[in-house]
């Protein structure tokens, strides 16, 4: 069986983090581990509180994980301090975990900061050159290359400045567009690729980020190429919206399960 870990906070509501990785990655039919970067008390409504977890206990968890059950691929998404983000680059290179795929998450859905400026600088160019692909959303573009990202023109603009200072192919998700389709845009530094799919009439989006990252990192586990890793992961995550799960009083979750024939 194929392995996939997670490197990322935890979301007690279900929704985001950790548990919406090892949700993702059932969901694929693969094994998925998780090494936990950060607790957060969040829900629906927001962020909460957030508690990092000491940077020599997450390299514990790491060493536990290599040492026993290696990955075939590695999804990493909320890093809360440097310190953190030392120990995991440190773990990384010298486990040389493959196929990495990073969520750059620095700011929560509801607008809670998640990642400080100089935390930042070290993943932009300590762990971000280690990834098989960097997945940030407009915001999280923006806050990476310094301008204002709001057009389909931005998008391309600021995936070729990012790979310019990090040289790893560049996911843009183009979901704050203001537009009829999600645009998606895929640039691995030579080629460019577009991926749209109709923007589906439901408010309860949390956790897409962590959804989709997990979902090409269960791709490339199973050998898929990068391109194809990406369309079979925005299939997935499209079905997961237009469900239409509805929990909780804000923006819910998604319905990870919704290939199961059984629910």
């Amino acid at each position: 069986m194929r392995t996939v870990l997670s490197i990322a906070g935890s979301d007690c509501s279900g929704g985001a983090g950790i548990q919406a990785d090892l949700k993702t990655i059932t969901a694929h039919r693969l094994y998925g581990m998780s090494v936990v970067t950060a607790l957060t008390a969040q829900n629906t409504l927001g962020v909460q509180r957030v508690l990092p977890v000491p940077a020599d206990f997450i390299v514990s968890q790491l060493d536990s994980v290599f040492c026993d059950i290696y990955p075939n691929s590695v999804k990493i998404g909320m890093i809360p301090d440097l310190a953190s983000a030392e120990a995991i680059v440190g773990r990384l290179l010298s486990y040389q975990a493959p196929k990495i795929v990073i969520d750059p998450v620095m700011i929560s859905t509801s607008g809670h900061p998640l990642s400080d400026t100089e935390t930042t600088e070290y993943l932009l160019h300590n762990l971000f050159p280690l990834a098989e692909l960097v997945t940030p959303n407009l915001p999280e573009l923006e806050t990476l290359c310094g301008f204002c990202v709001k057009s389909r023109e931005d998008m391309l603009r600021g995936a070729r400045e990012l790979y310019r200072i990090i040289h790893v192919p560049i996911l843009v998700k183009g979901g704050h567009l203001v537009e009829d389709t999600a645009e998606d845009l895929l640039y691995d530094g030579v080629k460019t690729f577009w991926f749209s799919s109709p923007r589906l009439p439901n408010p309860n989006t949390h956790g897409t980020g962590c959804t989709l990252s997990s979902a090409i990192a269960c791709g490339l586990a199973q050998g898929l190429s990068l391109y194809d890793s990406v369309s079979r992961a925005k299939t997935y995550i499209t079905g997961a919206i237009r469900a239409g799960l509805s929990l909780g009083h804000g923006r819910g979750p998604l319905c990870h399960m919704y290939k199961d024939t059984s629910l």
